[in-house]
């Protein structure tokens, strides 16, 4: 059980990316006022705690009434995770873990910035939301599994909302050198994770032998 709560704890903070979220927030939110921060960060963790939960308590029933098995989910769950952690590797600029040019204008538009661009898509992005799916998928329905990816996501959301309050200070102490240092490290272990996923699925498929 704690290397299943290792790792689920490991998956949801390099998916939802609390650093990169706060370093985000701070160059969306420079001229705000302390408390008008406070007030926005708290909004967006509770809206992309919400949505997170969602699918990964919900997910895996939704998918299994479509008839998707789980050797399929694992893999695609898998795949969706290398793609970001190549992005996070390379430092692709638009990758998986950005915003995209025309939703960085926008975000730059908005007075409340709350639901977008932070709670969707920085905080609960693809890459999360199906980080949750494929964790309780591989907890096969055991509560206790359950309850340890639950508090794995509750465990980063907390952290995230801590890292979004104090995101002006963050920025400056860590440096744009020790964030790209930070989000490959973080990358190159979200791109194990994901390949032990794809493993499994293939494996679970029964198209390759075991």
């Amino acid at each position: 059980m704690v290397e299943m709560a290792l790792k689920s704890f490991l998956t949801f903070f390099v998916t939802i990316g609390p650093i990169e979220a706060a370093v985000l927030f701070a160059t969306l939110t420079p001229k705000m006022p302390y408390d008008v921060r406070r007030g926005i960060a708290i909004r967006a963790t509770l809206i992309a705690s919400c949505i997170l939960a969602v699918f990964t308590l919900f997910g895996d029933p939704i998918l299994s009434e479509l008839g998707v098995s789980l050797a399929a989910l694992q893999a695609a769950g898998g795949i969706i995770l290398l793609l970001i952690a190549l992005d996070m590797i390379f430092a692709r600029p638009g990758g998986a873990i950005k915003l995209t040019p025309p939703e960085g204008a926008e975000a730059q538009t908005k007075d409340d910035i709350a639901v977008f661009p932070l709670a969707t898509p920085l905080i609960a992005g693809p890459g999360a939301m199906s980080a949750g799916i494929l964790l309780t998928a591989n907890a096969r329905g055991e509560p206790l599994g359950v309850a340890i990816v639950t508090a794995s996501l509750a465990a980063v959301m907390v952290i995230t909302l801590v890292l979004l309050i104090l995101a002006n200070e963050l920025n400056h102490l860590l440096g744009v050198t020790a964030q790209r240092v930070l989000i490959r490290v973080f990358g190159i272990l979200l791109a194990a994770i994901a390949m032990q996923a794809v493993f499994n699925g293939i494996s679970a498929s029964g198209i390759i032998p075991r």
